[in-house]
């Protein structure tokens, strides 16, 4: 039933490709189920409240605010402009050429533009995953709510940042080598897609840290490829020709690989860059104290979602092992990559939930659908759940034009352009939200022209960098990389009020401190001689230095 369940699958989607479709030209007009999943992310996260989701973190202040300083200057900046307590120190801009792309888009259409380019990507990560699961063999409802599941859980990390950029690299790497090396392995005319990933490193490289991730996967089929080269017999004929393929893709995954290494030295930073994010990466202190890098607390909703893919992945396991199969080498190796990585990071769920839902798809729909024909062997003469989901998973297949996704992305690039109105109307609003940041307080200091540096929580850092820089001056942000270690255990002891915590406050000169209005720093603030409360609201309080 299983073989017969796998074959299914394929006539669905052979049908899809070369039979005649019933549709005429409605194949052309007519939305898929992917251009429905990218219109609707794309709708949600640009024109309702989720878009303030997708600025939820502080940190794209400071990146927008670096991009336009390199529009500026026509210079990558080598040290820091943004911090007064480390005005001078050498700052790596790691993301410069994500930090461009958002510095126009802020200069050319406000938020909405930043909001709108994010949403781009994630609508585009996610239908297409969902596009590739079909190809792979994948039945159209499996799919269907795996993409669901895994959009789910990585709405822990829906926001305005560099690593979406990442999220769609890891498919694009993952598509290209497993479209050489693994589940469509006849289709050798793809392998000179190996040849862009050392071009795409050199991109991948000046937009985010998560290059590392394409190493791992390239590592990942290159060790399978080499135990398939070691195991393999040489008795047969056929056995001698699949024992040279190994060891040639051996050789090109190793030259593959050594020009993508290549490629990351070509940086603003040279070498340098590669030493500073060993050091930032293996720094215990920062692992155990930065939130996104502390393991998931499957409590909560997001982590959820990531525990039941945790769960499919078992039983997409199973089912392998009870056709006798067994996955492949470079299979079993994603799924332990992306197992641990999603259990080692919060901020690593994203990423791991894709590359799950790609393995065990194929895997998990092979199942469902033998389970659906024994039903139906037991119910003969009823309704065809069965033949419908063929049916369903043909037309999908055949539909070509994506004429909606093409509309929804102009529509919504018109009405950023024209600040966020349709007509008359106001459509698309990106805002930082005022109950996460201190957006008044910000507004009062502008306006009193209070005297800085300024000290909020690092949290809060990147927001207030971009309302107030070049006129003020911050003392911490969330560039904990920059600040190191040393910095940061000063600052806790400070936000944590432990004994001797103004010593901070005094090292560093600071004239104005805006914190949490139910803070425990705010409270002590209140009660110590030589600070006023001169501002507050339901976010924040202010206060100003007296003597």
């Amino acid at each position: 039933m299983v073989i017969g369940s796998i074959s299914s699958i394929q006539d669905a989607n052979s049908a899809g490709h070369e039979q005649p479709s019933p549709l005429g030209w409605g194949r052309w007009l007519m939305p898929s189920v992917g251009d429905l999943i990218y219109v609707a992310m794309l709708g949600l996260l640009t024109f309702t409240n989720l878009s303030e989701r997708l600025l939820g973190d502080a940190g794209i202040g400071w990146h927008i605010r670096t991009g336009q300083l390199i529009l500026a200057t026509h210079a990558i900046p080598r040290v820091d402009p943004f911090s007064s307590s480390m005005a001078g120190h050498v700052w790596f801009a790691w993301e410069w050429l994500f930090d461009v792309i958002v510095g126009w888009l802020d200069s050319a259409a406000g938020l909405n533009g930043v909001v709108l380019f994010a949403a781009l990507i994630i609508a585009t990560v996610f239908a297409w995953t969902f596009g590739l699961l079909l190809r792979r063999g994948t039945n159209i409802f499996v799919a269907l709510a795996l993409v669901l599941l895994a959009a789910a859980a990585a709405t822990i990390h829906f926001l305005a940042r560099p690593h979406v950029l990442t999220w769609l690299l890891t498919v694009l790497w993952f598509w290209i080598l497993e479209s050489s090396f693994g589940f469509r392995r006849a289709a050798r005319e793809r392998t000179w897609l190996l040849w862009m990933l050392p071009p795409l490193m050199l991109l991948w490289v000046n937009l985010h840290g998560g290059f590392l991730i394409g190493f791992a996967l390239l590592g990942i089929y290159w060790i399978s490829a080499a135990w398939q080269w070691v195991r393999l017999p040489s008795e047969r004929f056929e056995d001698v020709l699949k024992k040279i393929r190994a060891a040639r893709d051996v050789r090109t995954l190793a030259f593959i690989a050594l020009l993508s290494a290549m490629a990351t030295f070509v940086n603003p930073y040279g070498w340098s860059l590669h030493l500073h994010v060993y050091r930032y990466l293996t720094n215990r202190f920062l692992m155990d104290h930065i939130d996104e890098f502390q393991s998931p607390n499957f409590h909560l909703v997001a982590e959820k979602c990531f525990a039941g893919l945790l769960l499919m992945t078992l039983i997409g396991l199973a089912v392998k092992k009870r056709e006798g199969t067994g996955a492949e080498p470079s299979q079993g190796l994603v799924i332990l990559f992306a197992v641990y990585a999603g259990l080692y990071a919060s901020r690593n769920l994203p990423i791991a939930s894709l590359l799950l839902i790609l393995v065990i798809g194929p895997w998990l729909s092979s199942w469902f659908l033998s389970l659906a024909e024994r039903a139906e062997a037991m119910r003969p003469g009823r309704f065809s759940l069965f033949h419908f989901w063929r049916r369903m998973q043909a037309v999908e297949c055949s539909l070509r034009g994506h004429l909606w996704p093409i509309a929804a992305v102009v529509l919504a690039c018109g009405i950023a352009a024209n600040g966020g109105k349709l007509g008359a109307t106001t459509v698309m609003d990106a805002h930082f939200s005022e109950k996460r940041f201190p957006v008044k307080a910000v507004t009062y200091l502008q306006e009193e022209n209070i005297q800085g540096p300024v000290l909020a929580p690092d949290y809060w850092g990147g927001y207030l960098i971009y309302r107030l820089y070049p006129r003020w001056r911050m003392v911490i942000d969330d560039r904990h990389d920059f600040y190191g270690e040393d910095f940061l255990k000063s600052y806790l002891k400070m936000v944590h009020v432990e004994p001797g915590w103004d010593g901070f406050i005094h090292e560093h000169d600071i004239g104005c401190i805006i914190v949490p209005r139910d803070s425990a720093l705010a409270s002590i603030l209140a009660e110590t001689t030589g600070w006023k409360d001169v501002y507050h609201d339901e976010a924040a309080v202010v206060f100003v230095r007296t003597s």
